[in-house]
């Protein structure tokens, strides 16, 4: 993992004492909430419906076991004892007192964690492939790439007042599981025909209340290029990004109105603009950053295939949760192992303060002390040995974390919609409950197979619902909640935005009408398909009228 130097804590803690005396002057009166507002969104700070929210940066979504242990322990000493973790890698508080909100940061900045750019019209956290450095079919490691982002970005002058907020996504692997296509810029690690490292470029993603998928800008930016390249990008969003309609300010816009040839024509002139500048050596930097990632020295680990065979035909819940949470390991002996923080009838992404230190301690004991935050609001465990899948498996099972349903149906990703968020138009946990439990049959879940359900409180999407096999969006009309059902969605290469399927359902239709479609569905299909081959094979007209049937 990454670890600060003295740049680093100087930045943070100057960061810190400035916001300790903003809130003084707000909580004196001498700051109004108007002055304010910019201000606290400089640091993570939302006025939510009920109460402010601090939303804490973890960069690339990975963790140490002691930055796990200083979450919880601040969830407990200042908010309600839990945490929200989101699907761009962060957690949120939900309940602090402004007068606190500087002490939690100075706890942050002991830990190297901060709240600085997770809002604002800036450069966000950028996000990673939750699998990078240990799954099976990956190129490079995306993190130190997310960690020269994250350094370069951080306070830019140029672009700290952008038109609009600003995403950035890094994968390093064969498949894409940092959804880069819906993203302001996304970034795939390539190798060239003479086995140079470099990046496939795209930009002009995103969701909200105008989808679209982003277009490849260039097949090969070489790695000495990538700041300057990104650079050009960005300035030509900021300098020709709409600032009159923050609805139609994000550079997905942009790229729509300018058009794809015009807009990559504009980057590559910015490009030649920039000279490359000898003191800023990208690829020496890399390799200085690349260090904090070394892989570790994994053991050679004697085959431990019998003793676990024996273990899941003993047990069948262990033997679901290894079938369904573990992933393909890069190292012989190991597995990658999920976390789910989605139990039947939870708020999807929440952990209390208990489970959060219940999973600091499982990385300490079984994953040399790292955790991931996937864009799913899971928790990875990336370096389990095989053999420590039972002791793991048990350990999960006490603290009520061993839900054995990673990308089955009731994984449900879900934003905290009207139950707190004071731009939601209708609640999305309810609905995700309720799901939850009309599918709370491990059997029936994985006769259902891989599912994404995705569910958005507003238009602004933060549920992701347009990439979702089903998404679920919830808006308020003549006074009650209505909830839009879309089909056909994939945030994947293959990448799609969900086809929307008719007229909206009241919140207690919605689970009635998901369960219809998935009979449907498993009677339809054929042989090894699932729902997205099936939902392709017969088309959105069937599958929407099976949803509506005899409503």
């Amino acid at each position: 993992m990454y670890r600060y130097d003295e740049f680093d804590h100087q930045f943070v803690r100057e960061r810190v004492a400035q916001f300790r005396g903003q809130v003084e002057r707000r909580l004196s009166g001498a700051l109004n909430e108007e002055e304010f507002k910019p201000l606290r969104l400089m640091n993570g700070l939302y006025l939510q419906l009920h109460a402010y929210m601090l939303r804490v940066a973890i960069p690339y979504g990975t963790l140490s076991s002691r930055q796990m242990r200083k979450l919880a322990d601040i969830a407990e000493r200042y908010d309600r004892g839990y945490g929200h973790f989101t699907t761009r890698q962060n957690i949120q508080l939900n309940w602090p007192k402004l007068k606190d909100v500087p002490d939690i940061l100075d706890e942050l900045a002991d830990v190297e964690m901060h709240a600085i750019q997770t809002s604002g019209n800036c450069i966000r956290n950028v996000t990673a492939d939750p699998y990078s450095g240990v799954a099976a079919d990956e190129i490079a490691d995306p993190r130190p790439t997310c960690e020269l982002l994250r350094q370069w970005s951080s306070n830019h002058p140029e672009f700290s007042f952008l038109p609009r907020k600003f995403k950035i996504a890094v994968t390093g692997a064969g498949a894409d599981r940092a959804v880069i296509k819906f993203h302001d810029i996304g970034l795939r690690i390539v190798e060239s025909d003479e086995g140079r490292v470099g990046y496939e470029v795209w930009a002009g993603g995103g969701l909200g209340r105008t989808p679209m998928i982003g277009i490849k800008v260039r097949d090969f930016v070489p790695a000495v290029d990538l700041l300057r390249y990104v650079e050009a990008i960005m300035r030509v969003y900021n300098a020709e990004g709409r600032r009159d309609n923050k609805y139609k300010a994000r550079i997905k816009i942009l790229v729509h109105e300018k058009g794809g040839e015009a807009f990559r024509d504009a980057v590559e002139g910015e490009f030649a603009r920039i000279p490359l500048d000898e003191s800023i050596p990208v690829e020496k930097e890399l390799a200085r950053i690349q260090q904090f990632f070394t892989p570790p020295a994994y053991e050679t680990l004697p085959d431990t295939s019998e003793v676990l065979a024996g273990s899941l035909a003993a047990q069948p819940d262990f033997a679901r949760w290894v079938r369904v949470n573990t992933r393909p390991h890069k190292a012989p002996g190991y597995t990658i192992a999920v976390i789910s923080l989605k139990p039947t009838g939870g708020a999807p992404g929440d952990a209390t303060a208990e489970q959060i230190r219940a999973m600091a301690a499982a990385a300490d004991k079984f994953s040399l002390g790292e955790l991931r935050v996937s864009a799913e609001q899971n928790i990875i465990l990336p370096y389990v040995k095989k053999s420590d899948l039972h002791a793991l498996w048990q350990d999960l099972e006490d603290g009520e974390l061993a839900s054995a349903n990673a990308e089955l149906i009731s994984d449900v990703v879900a934003c905290p919609g009207l139950d707190y968020c004071a731009l939601a138009t209708a609640r999305s946990i309810p609905i995700a409950q309720e799901i939850t439990e009309r599918f709370a049959d491990p059997a029936l879940q994985e006769k259902i197979g891989p599912i994404r359900i995705k569910i958005s409180g507003c238009i602004n999407a933060c549920g992701h619902h347009h990439v979702g096999d089903i998404g679920i969006l919830g808006l308020e009309k003549t006074g009650a909640e209505a909830y839009q059902i879309t089909l056909g969605g994939d945030p994947t290469d293959s990448a799609a935005i969900g086809e929307r399927s008719g007229p909206g359902f009241p919140a207690e239709g919605v689970a009635d009408a998901i369960e219809k479609l998935i009979h449907f569905y498993l009677e339809k299909r054929r042989d090894g398909e699932n729902f997205r081959q099936t939902y392709q094979r017969l088309g959105h007209n069937v599958m929407k009228e099976a949803l509506y049937a005899a409503h």
